[in-house]
């Protein structure tokens, strides 16, 4: 009967610790996920510009690419930097130089008058491609953030390492998408508010500031 009891305890303290790591590994991933960052601004101009539907693809891609990159990070990609310092170096320099282009981008986008749908109103010449948005969590310094922590904080040692990687992706996936698509949501609802050009200019100029604004995530 002890040796029961002593089984009971251990099982319940199996659930509670899964439940507890569960809890966490949300946790993380809905934080890192809605707060602001390269991929939420980009986002809510999109939204604005463009409306929910056509930034559909630019959603499911940032959600792709955020799974793929947890998965290499958990395949080992993660200690190259460790192994290869040059590397990440090279890497942040490629993301500073592509948000830099995109804030510009956003800042010389032309400007309509309300007469002409929202949705014809361009930060480019149309929305960010699935596969753009899934290549662009490769140069993304808040992506690796979330990649490389979540794994080293979350995953588990020994024969659990698989199992808690697989939970691990899966959670994030499931959390991101519906998380980042709040910002492009709201970029739906302010398109109200951009109804003539000098209101576009300084919500363009406005999204410029703050996507250059990240870079300092890269140098700091």
């Amino acid at each position: 009967m002890a040796s029961f009891y002593a089984v009971s305890d251990s099982i319940r303290e199996k659930i509670i610790m899964t439940a507890q790591l569960l809890l966490a590994m949300f946790s993380f991933a809905f934080v890192t996920s809605i707060t602001p960052g390269p991929n939420n601004l980009m986002l809510l101009a999109s939204g604005a510009n463009f409306g929910f539907k056509r930034t559909i693809p630019h959603m499911v891609g940032i959600s792709m690419g955020m799974a793929l990159l947890l998965i290499l990070t958990l395949a080992g990609l993660g200690s190259l930097f460790v192994a290869w310092p040059a590397a990440q170096t090279a890497l942040k320099l490629v993301g500073v130089a592509y948000l830099l282009w995109l804030a510009w981008k956003i800042a010389s986008a032309p400007v309509t008058d309300n007469q002409e749908p929202a949705t014809h109103k361009s930060i480019a010449a149309q929305p960010m491609r699935w596969w753009q948005a899934v290549l662009f969590q490769f140069v993304n310094p808040k992506a690796w953030m979330m990649a490389l922590g979540s794994v080293s904080s979350f995953t588990l040692a020994g024969e659990q390492y698989l199992w808690s990687s697989l939970v691990l992706v899966i959670m994030f996936t499931v959390v991101n998408l519906p998380t980042v698509s709040v910002w492009a949501g709201f970029g739906v609802f302010i398109q109200r508010f951009l109804s003539n050009t000098q209101r576009q200019r300084y919500f363009n100029l406005l999204m410029a500031g703050l996507t250059a604004a990240t870079v300092f995530m890269i140098v700091s």
